[in-house]
């Protein structure tokens, strides 16, 4: 074996060390739905007519938006962000600050609004949320965010509505 070859497989060795503590490193909240929400459970061609297509790609089929494409990102009013798939409200504005990572983000959550699960689209261990009631992909939660969560709700925009207060 060369010397290049037992190198790299070492240097790949390690990395594959590394992946039980990056796994481990991803936030986990203890998510769960509230008592007595109702599931909506629509088609696929239910949903088409509902949804705008760019909202059905990242709603029904968990697509991202590009960055600072949302006018949400820039929202400052008193109000409540909802869901754009049913209506359900995930968040209050003052749970909002500006990360600017260029999508709508929140250090707070309503409780029992959202729910998460393991994403592994991209090889690395990120936790994607969704809304409870319609399983609408809304964006991933990190552990960047500020006090006193420590917890940055990445949201994309065409995921929500905004009601003005």
């Amino acid at each position: 074996m060369q010397r290049r070859h037992f190198l790299g497989l070492l240097g790949l060795g390690g990395l594959a060390g590394l992946a039980p503590g990056i796994a481990s490193a991803r936030p986990k909240p203890d998510l769960s739905a509230a008592p007595g929400l109702e599931p909506l459970e629509l088609s696929e061609a239910e949903w088409r007519d509902r949804l705008s297509d760019e909202e059905f790609e990242v709603l029904r089929e968990a697509g991202t938006e590009p960055a600072f494409s949302s006018p949400l990102d820039q929202e400052t009013r008193e109000g409540i962000y909802h869901c754009a798939g049913c209506d359900l409200p995930l968040f209050e504005s003052h749970m909002k600050y500006d990360s600017g990572t260029g999508w709508p983000s929140f250090f707070r959550h309503i409780e029992g609004h959202l729910l998460d699960e393991l994403d592994l689209v991209l090889l690395i261990p990120r936790t994607e949320y969704h809304c409870a009631r319609c399983g609408g992909h809304q964006g991933h939660v990190f552990d960047d965010g500020p006090e006193p969560t420590g917890l940055r709700w990445c949201n994309n925009g065409l995921a929500l509505t905004f009601k003005p207060a």
